[in-house]
């Protein structure tokens, strides 16, 4: 744990409600500052009602508690990103091409939910790639609750990307044209080890593996259980637990493409919540705000100074999704541009 190491914490009321412009103007810095040095951010003034966060947990909680054979009978198709992941059917450190013969699959089990091609009614989408919703028989109340959040998430992460545009000096409504159909999915976790269980650690059992997120921005919910770790720019990894109310905030591959990488998509990792030897639950939910998955990805204007090379080629949110969960849920090795990331990671403080 480094002691400079700060993931800075923004309201982002003034954009929510109304602020002035010099208002405005000081958060757009400060997500600008946050983004170029840390890549995570803990954001208030959201304006999501308690209400939102506690349904979701309930959600989870019904969900997870269920037994595993009635929660394999959600399982998605191949190549669906929908429905439920059992423990260790993933590997999130395969996404960035980092393989290690000794590690075992990540402990984390899931249940996914997203937009489909009905939500976008006005756009020619692919329902394959938006593929409709698997919603558990067993709750009367699962559906409602999690699309309340969805639509909250989704209504913060819009405001995001105003920000983003003021932060980064461009035209008001810049990314509409990339995300007017967006391809979001909200992934529950729960990392499945029994509660209570005593462990012994050794470096091979990991909750969910190293990686970068691979959209926009990431909207994410957790409770106060330690686990989450961000890697610094000295190799080290560093606890992040979420304030009351915040949301934990972070960038993703195509924000870091979009930027020549003036913004970063943080590598980040769960280890076990262990606390004296016993496994601690821990839950957490991730809103991926993804882009349009035709949308094509090319630096952005102001982003390569005079003397700098771009770092990536277009590509396409859907071709850099694709790769990315061939590797974490096929358990393929994606070396699709990962090289610096898979780098970064073996070279870390274990």
């Amino acid at each position: 744990m480094s002691a400079t190491f700060h993931v800075p914490t923004i309201d982002i009321a003034p954009y929510i409600t109304g602020g002035t412009d010099a208002e405005r103007a000081d958060v757009a810095r400060r997500i600008d500052e946050a983004a170029r040095t840390v890549g995570f951010m803990q954001i208030l003034g959201h304006g999501i009602p308690l209400e939102a966060w506690a349904r979701l947990g309930r959600a989870s909680d019904r969900f997870f508690e269920l037994p595993l054979d009635v929660k394999k009978q959600y399982r998605a198709p191949d190549g669906v990103n929908r429905g439920y992941s059992p423990p260790r059917s993933e590997r999130l450190s395969l996404s960035l091409g980092v393989e290690k013969a000794e590690r075992m699959n990540d402990f984390f089990e899931a249940f996914n939910v997203g937009a489909s091609a009905a939500d976008y009614p006005h756009a020619d989408v692919d329902p394959g790639m938006y593929s409709d919703n698997i919603w558990p028989a067993e709750s009367d109340t699962f559906r409602d609750d999690v699309e309340l959040w969805m639509s909250h998430a989704t209504s913060v992460a819009k405001v995001m990307m105003e920000i983003f545009a003021d932060a980064l000096g461009l035209p008001a409504g810049y990314f509409d044209e990339y995300t007017d159909h967006s391809l979001d999915v909200l992934r529950m976790n729960n990392y499945a080890l029994p509660e209570g269980e005593r462990v012994e650690l050794d470096g091979d059992l990991i909750g969910m593996g190293e990686h970068t997120d691979f959209g926009i921005v990431t909207l994410l919910w957790a409770d106060d259980v330690k686990g989450l770790q961000v890697l610094d720019d000295d190799g080290g990894w560093n606890d992040v637990s979420p304030l009351p109310g915040a949301l934990l905030v972070n960038l993703g591959d195509l924000t870091a493409r979009w930027t020549n990488e003036r913004w970063k998509s943080t590598l980040h990792r769960v280890k076990p919540p262990v606390i004296d030897g016993r496994i601690k639950r821990r839950r957490s939910a991730a809103f991926f705000f993804d882009g349009n998955v035709d949308a094509v990805i090319t630096t952005l204007p102001g982003c390569v100074a005079e003397g700098e090379t771009e770092l990536y080629g277009p590509i396409t949110v859907g071709e850099h999704i694709e790769a990315k969960l061939n590797g974490s849920r096929g358990l393929v090795n994606n070396t699709t541009d990962t090289e610096r990331e898979a780098e970064r990671v073996l070279t870390s403080r274990y």
